[in-house]
């Protein structure tokens, strides 16, 4: 038996929830916008205490690692090594737009099973979007990347067959992208979705090293001057 602390801060959502071999213990989630400096520390306590556990009796911490926003992923996961190191915890990271699948392709998932491809979309700026291909099965067919989002975007994938567009980029994407074969799902990573993926990597033993852990930011900070005059 094993007991996960889950946490997803790489979207507008922030969420936390305890599991032990795969059921849910507790879940919290947030849908207000930028709260994950404010609210991450507080939800994890929310969900420890409603399943009165501590830090000390999990069994290992998993973060999302991205890509997404770089300020929610920063805190996400600088809470989740300060409390894996702090108690003596392995780490895991799962990727964000695995865990978009996930929540789509799960037996569980409250969606109908997809038949097709499925290109997870997380927005960007303007009309970029972080995203990759996967089959049908949840198995990434494709390397995360980057990319502007046109008309002929996926055209290869989209003359084959369905393609589900899912995430917080997808229904931007719905502007451009007029194939039949395309159906656009706006949704969010959600800690809930990132269970069996940690589970995985628990079993195998797949830990990240919880010193030098750092984010797939996938493109560098660009920060930006504000217009309010200062003085």
């Amino acid at each position: 038996m094993a007991k996960i602390l889950c946490i997803e801060t790489s979207a507008s959502a922030l969420s936390v929830c305890l599991t032990e071999d795969c059921v849910l213990l507790a879940d919290r989630v947030c849908n207000e916008p930028r709260q994950q400096a404010a609210l991450t520390a507080p939800l994890v306590k929310e969900v420890l205490d409603a399943a009165g556990c501590t830090v000390k009796d999990c069994d290992a911490i998993c973060v999302s690692a991205g890509p997404g926003s770089y300020t929610g992923l920063r805190v996400g996961v600088s809470t989740a090594k300060g409390l894996a190191f702090g108690a003596g915890k392995p780490l895991i990271a799962v990727g964000t737009l695995d865990i978009l699948v996930q929540g789509v392709s799960a037996p569980t998932s409250s969606y109908p099973a997809p038949t097709g491809y499925l290109v997870p979309m997380i927005d960007a700026r303007r009309m970029e979007v972080y995203t990759a291909v996967y089959g049908p099965d949840g198995q990434r067919l494709t390397p995360v990347e980057a990319m502007v989002v046109g008309e002929d975007s996926f055209a290869d994938y989209l003359s084959k067959g369905p393609v589900l567009f899912i995430g917080d980029g997808a229904l931007k994407c719905s502007q451009v992208i007029k194939h039949p074969n395309a159906t656009f799902l706006e949704s969010a990573p959600m800690a809930k979705d990132m269970v069996p993926l940690a589970f995985q990597a628990y079993k195998a033993g797949k830990f990240e090293d919880t010193a030098y852990f750092e984010p797939f930011y996938l493109k560098d900070f660009i920060a930006t001057v504000s217009r309010k005059q200062l003085w």
